[in-house]
């Protein structure tokens, strides 16, 4: 079992022939990713060659789609096209559409995840690394090959540090790991995730990882409070950062106490999570939580 990602998915590529997405296909490949086809309307009927992989480039999501059976799009296409694509993606009735791009207009986001929403597509992103379950399927960046599988979930703002901390606990190995993306709108937060890690009755426990700016740890910590019964353990970046400076991520925005470290570190240990101060200590905090049964 996993969540939003499994052996079954079957997979299509928007922008598949572009450098990045032929680069990030032949890695999904690779990590036994059953992509099953490109999507440009450019070079519609064309049949591509990927590491010996035959392709279809199909001229919509919907052709696609109709073609093969895909459930999952993965977008890998400029910030000016990404709301054309992904709500092309949203009109063939895809059920996860997982939008790579980053530095797309904010206003674009809102509208494309609302159109999204209506029509039963959940988006991962924008502005993120995508998500993978280890030994089943890979859509989007995430190196295949520093984690096994295992039944640890994990959910993450931030894409080098989803990397750090399946690093440090490869050999325990994890269920599914999802990157939300750290801009301030996106399509699925940490209590999406966290709902569906509860369900999933393969994950043991769940791993946070938050950083400054908003409120959605803190919302995080209230669900997990009333919600959720497995273990969960957390960091949060951005202890270290100078006050009122601009961080990398557009989430990262801090007004005056609401989304400190401090704030996110309390509400989520007053909810019962514990709360490492550095990525090697929440990994520690996470072997020891699993030896304790």
């Amino acid at each position: 079992m996993a969540i939003h990602l499994t052996t079954r998915s079957r997979i299509l590529v928007q922008g598949m022939t572009g450098a990045e997405g032929m680069k990030h296909t032949r890695r999904m490949l690779a990590a036994g990713t059953n992509v099953v086809g490109g999507v440009n309307p450019r070079k519609a009927g064309r049949t591509v060659d990927v590491d010996g992989h035959p392709l279809p480039v199909f001229g919509s999501v919907a052709d696609g789609v109709r073609a093969t059976g895909a459930d999952v799009s993965v977008v890998f296409v400029p910030p000016a096209f990404a709301k054309a694509a992904v709500t092309e993606a949203a009109d063939a009735r895809i059920p996860l559409a997982v939008v790579i791009t980053e530095g797309i207009p904010v206003h674009d986001t809102v509208a494309f995840t609302a159109y999204a929403r209506q029509r039963g597509t959940r988006i991962i992103g924008p502005n993120c690394p995508g998500l993978i379950s280890p030994g089943q399927s890979n859509a989007g960046i995430i190196p295949a090959d520093i984690a096994k599988p295992g039944r640890i979930g994990l959910v993450s703002k931030s894409g080098t540090l989803t990397y750090q901390l399946m690093h440090e606990l490869r050999d325990t190995g994890f269920s599914t790991c999802v990157g939300i993306g750290g801009d301030p709108v996106v399509g699925t937060n940490h209590i999406d995730c966290l709902a569906a890690f509860q369900d999933d009755p393969d994950t043991d426990l769940i791993v946070l990882i938050g950083e400054i700016g908003g409120d959605a740890e803190e919302r995080a910590a209230a669900y997990i409070r009333d919600h959720v019964t497995k273990p969960v353990v957390g960091y949060i970046a951005g202890f270290t950062a100078p006050e009122g400076r601009t961080m990398g991520h557009a989430g990262a925005i801090v007004s005056g106490s609401t989304g400190t470290a401090r704030a996110k570190r309390e509400a989520l240990e007053a909810a019962g999570v514990r709360v490492g101060r550095t990525p090697t200590e929440t990994a520690r905090a996470v072997l020891e939580t699993l030896r304790q049964g």
